[in-house]
């Protein structure tokens, strides 16, 4: 039988073996199978050529019983409508695992904007904020950087979102600049959010931090910052790749030089020769694998090959379902995405919560909370997998997917 690549019916399936698990009825698994709301939008926006190009856009509200509904748009050629529908119901998990006041959503648009200009993404920004405007919101639903997007383009769909609804709503969006409500930490947060995660898992299995060998695929923002923060607490960086390739050093790299060298979309291996594959850079030996790039990179095809005691994911479903469960029986300790990814809502929750009162943390105060709220997190889903003998994953969506669960049961909606 083909291995199930489609995250979207692959999240479901785990969705309904945790409720299951669980104890609760088909009519929960009904209601969380998908989002709640779905809306489709047509934009259209004048490019600097004089022409108008007509843009698709989503926005997907998975389960809003616990509060708002929260989660990223992304800017990406390959957007689709069932990718942003299981991205929404993996943002319920990771609020529902970091004990967050929200539901799931997200957002995406179809377009290439590393061939776009500024003007036409600013056009493009405050398009879909008047396309979307009538669902979202600081008590509906919230908006985050997420792929190809950024503070600058938060800060235009909050300005867009503040003209409209004629008044300064900074609670309305997260990932915004320092200048206008943003948090502390925020950029760096997703990273942050692994290497608590890594370092726990580390402990789990008595691996020092210090000298471990750590493979990192993908150089984006969390690739990057999670490497630098590796190779500081003394960890050996022996590979990375990007988009075009990887560059390994069994004896670590130069992640500084790295870092200084590469481009705004995370490139830098084209600048090297003798490069690997991705594919290649997943089978190097080592002591922790992070996959911080796209999905489906660990399969029922290549999991066999897989030489790490511990995999960290930092990527959006980077690991099958199959592959999860045959690390599982080799021993692989796996920290699922929904776990080990989740620092980035944790700190835009932190941006919301600090507009709603107007008074702003330092960055110490953010990361020790952000740290707390992690470390729990961790040791809930740890010490579930443990008692119920269950991976990982299936114990974290079962963490996830409780508090929607119990919170639409109260409401009276199952």
């Amino acid at each position: 039988m083909a291995e199930n690549l489609n995250l979207f019916t692959s999240t479901q399936e785990i969705v309904h073996e945790a409720l299951t698990k669980m104890g609760y009825d088909e009519t929960v698994y009904e209601l969380m199978k998908e989002p709640m709301r779905l809306l489709t939008v047509r934009m259209p926006v004048r490019m600097d050529d004089g022409s108008t190009r007509v843009f698709t856009g989503y926005r997907a509200q998975h389960n809003d019983s616990v509060g708002p509904t929260k989660g990223g748009v992304r800017f990406h050629p390959d957007v689709d409508e069932e990718e942003v529908k299981a991205l929404s119901m993996w943002m319920t998990l990771k609020c529902g695992i970091v004990d967050l006041p929200y539901g799931g959503g997200k957002g995406g648009i179809i377009c290439d904007p590393r061939t776009m200009s500024m003007r036409e993404l600013e056009n493009l920004s405050r398009a879909y904020v008047r396309a979307i405007s009538q669902i979202v919101g600081p008590t509906k639903d919230i908006p985050a950087p997420d792929v190809y997007t950024n503070s600058q383009i938060m800060a235009w769909m909050m300005d867009e979102y503040s003209r409209i609804d004629e008044f300064n709503s900074p609670g309305f969006i997260t990932g915004k600049p320092i200048v206008l409500g943003g948090s502390q930490g925020r950029e760096k947060a997703t990273a942050q959010g692994v290497t608590i995660c890594i370092d726990q898992a580390a402990k789990k299995r008595g691996i020092d931090i210090k000298g471990a060998r750590v493979v990192v695929q993908g150089f984006g923002n969390a690739g990057s910052f999670l490497a630098k923060f590796m190779h500081d607490a003394g960890a050996k960086v022996i590979a990375i790749s990007d988009a075009h390739g990887a560059i390994h050093d069994p004896n670590g790299l130069d992640i500084d030089y790295l870092l200084d060298r590469r481009d705004s979309f995370g490139t830098v291996t084209t600048l090297f020769e003798n490069t690997l594959t991705n594919s290649q850079l997943l089978e190097i030996e080592c002591d922790i694998l992070v996959p911080a790039a796209v999905s489906n990179q660990i399969t029922a095809e290549n999991v066999d090959r897989i030489n790490a005691s511990i995999i960290v994911e930092a990527a959006n479903g980077p690991t099958t379902i199959e592959a999860t469960k045959r690390l599982n029986d080799r021993g692989v300790l796996l920290v699922p995405d929904v776990l080990a990814s989740s620092g980035g809502v944790t700190v835009s929750y932190f941006e919301w919560v600090q507009n709603n009162q107007g008074y702003y943390w330092t960055e110490d105060e953010v990361n020790e909370k952000l740290e707390k709220k992690l470390i729990d997190a961790f040791n809930q889903v740890y010490d579930l997998s443990q008692s119920r003998r269950v991976n990982m994953r299936l114990a974290a969506y079962m963490v996830g997917v409780r508090k929607a669960a119990e919170a639409s049961r109260f409401r009276g909606w199952v």
